[in-house]
């Protein structure tokens, strides 16, 4: 029988809440731990993520996603940017301490997940898109992870903006990023920029992809209209351990969308869960 809930916990390291939701069939059979994280405007029940954390589930992993303190959702509306004001002052740190807060809960006895349903020395990220930059950087200074996938991860955390650019939003502050589907101009403050400055190296994801010890398997679609496709050609470049697969003709979300109606996954969507069911199987 699948068993789900939603847990809110407390950040280690800020104010705001993280709000995150499990789901595993209870059979009294301990099961590998997959956590997955979203990307940038992104939240835990986005389009089909909902089919994806069932697909898992169902196949025999404990699955947990998690909305980010700092997203500009709230636990009272999770699917809705309803904190722009937190969303603006989201960074890195933040999202890296976030997972770490996860993991924790995930290892901790404190856990609402039995005992008898979890084998903790079979912890494996997902993350979509900067989320996949995210797990990377975690997977390489947090050695409980034995596993990540990518979903068309960015190789890069640096802002790609001009130096006039970057002037003028740590003179103003605040610069805007409009969101196509809520029709929201959400803020951006400088302070993300500086976190990024004074963290640059525990952010370098070439340097952790090059570091880190365990099995990588990297999604990318040819027509990715947000990350790049010379994105996963990079971590692969810069660590020839990882599995790539490259998915023709494949978007940025393999063929989700928000809201999504459908009562099966995309094609594409399909396509990758099965691949990373089947290479964390084989490095478990």
């Amino acid at each position: 029988m699948m068993k789900k809930f939603e847990k809110i916990i407390d950040s280690n390291h800020n104010q705001k809440k993280v709000l995150l939701d499990v789901r595993f069939v209870e059979n009294g059979v301990q099961k590998p731990v997959i956590i997955f994280v979203h990307g940038f405007k992104g939240f835990k029940d986005w389009g089909h993520f909902n089919l994806v954390a069932d697909y898992f589930a169902d196949n025999g992993f404990v699955y947990v996603k998690l909305n980010f303190s700092h997203n500009g959702t709230t636990p009272d509306q999770p699917m809705d940017f309803v904190d722009l004001e937190a969303f603006g002052n989201n960074n890195f740190t933040k999202e890296l301490d976030d997972l770490g807060t996860v993991i924790d809960y995930v290892f901790s006895s404190e856990t609402e997940i039995p005992p008898g349903e979890i084998n903790l020395e079979k912890v494996y990220l997902i993350g979509h898109s900067r989320g996949g930059g995210a797990v990377i950087l975690k997977a390489n200074e947090d050695a409980r992870v034995k596993g990540v996938a990518t979903w068309a991860a960015v190789d890069n955390l640096a802002f790609r903006a001009t130096e006039t650019i970057l002037r003028q939003w740590k003179a103003e502050e605040v610069q805007y990023v409009y969101n196509g589907r809520t029709k929201q101009n959400m803020p951006l403050y400088y302070q993300i920029v500086e976190d990024f400055l004074q963290n640059e190296s525990r952010f370098n994801i070439e340097k952790a992809v090059k570091n880190m010890k365990q099995p990588l398997i990297a999604f990318h679609g040819t027509n990715d209209e947000a990350v790049p496709i010379l994105a996963v050609e990079n971590l692969q470049k810069w660590n020839p351990s990882i599995k790539l697969e490259i998915l023709e003709d494949a978007n940025h979300t393999f063929g989700g969308k928000h809201p999504y109606h459908e009562n099966s996954l995309p094609a594409d969507s399909q396509f990758i869960v099965e691949k990373t069911r089947i290479f964390f199987d084989s490095n478990g």
